[in-house]
């Protein structure tokens, strides 16, 4: 007999497929209103920041592969691969990054995402700035913030 996943794999299984798919919309349904956000490079706060995330990522050219490895009620872990063009530079990445999770009603209440910082900065910059990338988070935190409103600014959400 085939034991059935948990509600809550389900749900990170459809939001790391809809990665892959460069669905946004999708990726955003799977959020709760209060949900939190943060990796290398961001620490968001609300639904539709995360949506506006989301969206700038899916307007490139990314692919994703995943094991969910736990889900139950409360919490969740997700192994992910992210294969895609850093637009800033035009260079592929490959990111290997442990996914964690914590839920409320059924949706993703909190999202963190580790990787290498500099195997990451190294791949995506390259040379001095992604040395320097590489080990100051501030800096990563302001150009990541600050590609985001750009993006935000020239690519309004539609309703």
């Amino acid at each position: 007999m085939e034991k059935s996943l948990h509600s809550n794999a389900l749900l990170l299984q459809r939001l790391f497929s809809s990665l892959d798919r460069r669905d946004d919309k999708t990726m955003a349904a799977c959020y709760h209103s209060k949900a939190t956000f943060e990796d290398i490079a961001f620490k968001l706060e609300g639904k539709q920041q995360i949506h506006d995330m989301w969206r700038m990522i899916c307007a490139g050219d990314i692919r994703a592969t995943f094991e969910v490895v736990h889900a139950d009620d409360e919490t969740g872990r997700v192994r992910v691969v992210d294969e895609y063009t850093f637009s800033d530079t035009g260079r592929k990445v490959r990111n290997v990054i442990d996914s964690r999770f914590k839920f409320k009603d059924h949706l993703v209440l909190e999202h963190c995402d580790t990787c290498d910082p500099r195997e990451w900065a190294a791949m995506a910059m390259g040379g001095v700035s992604g040395f320097v990338a590489g080990r100051v988070a501030p800096l990563r935190r302001f150009k990541a913030r600050r590609k985001l409103q750009k993006f935000v600014e020239r690519h309004p959400a539609t309703p």
